[in-house]
Order: C-alpha cells, then sequence, then structure tokens
C-alpha cells in the first residue's frame, strides 16, 4: 500500500483525487491540505466526496507530510513550491499537475526531482499524452508549408489561460520543429 496526502483538498481536482483515493484499496488516503483561509479547515476530507473517512482537511504541511509516502498535488504554483519544499526536506515524494509554473518554477521542482521522486506531468491523461506524440510526429512531417495554431475551450471555472496542457502542446510542435 502507499500513504498519500492531496493538496488542494477542496478544489475540482482535489475532490476527484479524494473520491479515486478512497476507492482504490492498495491507496491509504492519510492526509488532506488545503488553503489557511479555507472554510473547509478541520473537516473530513471524505465529506467533500460524500464519503467520510476520518482524514481531517489541515494547513500545517509539516504535519500533513510527515505521514504519507506521496503528496498530490494539483493546486497553483505558489501553493505547490511550498509544498515542495517541505517534501523535498521530509523526503515525500510528489505527484505534481499543477500548471502555470514560471521557468525558476520549474527549475525549483527539477531541483528536488534530484533528491526525492517527482512525477511532473501537465496533464495525466493517457489519451492526451498520446496526441503529444502524434504531434510530435505530424509537425516534423508537416515542418513546412504549414502554419501550427492550437486552440483550446475550457468551462469557466478554468484557472490558468492558456492551459498547461495547450502549452505543452506548443512545447512538442517548436521542439519538433527545432523552434523556441
Amino acid at each position: 500500500t502507499v500513504k498519500v496526502a492531496i493538496a488542494g483538498a477542496s478544489g475540482r481536482m482535489g475532490r476527484m483525487l479524494i473520491e479515486a483515493a478512497l476507492q482504490m484499496p492498495e491507496v491509504v488516503f492519510s492526509a488532506a491540505l488545503d488553503r489557511a483561509d479555507s472554510p473547509f479547515i478541520g473537516r473530513d476530507a471524505g465529506e467533500l466526496v460524500g464519503n467520510a473517512c476520518g482524514v481531517t482537511i489541515a494547513s500545517d504541511v509539516e504535519a500533513a507530510l510527515s505521514v504519507p509516502d506521496c503528496l498530490i498535488d494539483f493546486t497553483r504554483p505558489e501553493g505547490t513550491l511550498k509544498h515542495l519544499r517541505v517534501a523535498r526536506r521530509l523526503k515525500c515524494s510528489v505527484v505534481i499537475g499543477t500548471t502555470g509554473f514560471t521557468p525558476e518554477g520549474r527549475a525549483l521542482i527539477g531541483e528536488a526531482a534530484r533528491e526525492i521522486p517527482v512525477m511532473f506531468a501537465s496533464n495525466m491523461s493517457v489519451v492526451v499524452n498520446a496526441v503529444f506524440k502524434l504531434l510530435d510526429i505530424a509537425a516534423k512531417i508537416l515542418a513546412s508549408g504549414y502554419d501550427v495554431e492550437v486552440f483550446e475551450a475550457h468551462h469557466r471555472f478554468k484557472v490558468d489561460e492558456p492551459s498547461g496542457t495547450a502549452l505543452s502542446m506548443g512545447e512538442v510542435v517548436a521542439k519538433a520543429l527545432d523552434r523556441d
């Protein structure tokens, strides 16, 4: 089994992650984090998905990461980097699905990955990652005589625009074409 902490517990992805963790017998959901000003601090994290589980939502990152093997973080860059600093010190693995990092933020993630296991992706979907590979192939085949434009549409609650997925698509094409 793997003991997991989930950051951003009250957010859209946080709730989905809690629900998934509670359904997986090989996962022990051991900690839930949220911002200190969240109205959910002190509540049972499972209640957010209709399944009380005894894990209280907290804002103390140090305490929350003292038990789990892995932190799953789909929050915002500033929160993720704060959590990453603590995880690095406590030798807790991190899965990062947060997007919108500055080059400096990406560099900090790279530095942490030299000391602890870090899985960092702009999109965790198998389908989207297959699309990234197909974009690479298509860009090389259509290298001359074609322009590439990435267009996206999201629900109105989308926090970052352009999305990390759209930026990654652009990066895949640029790399395939040897462009900045």
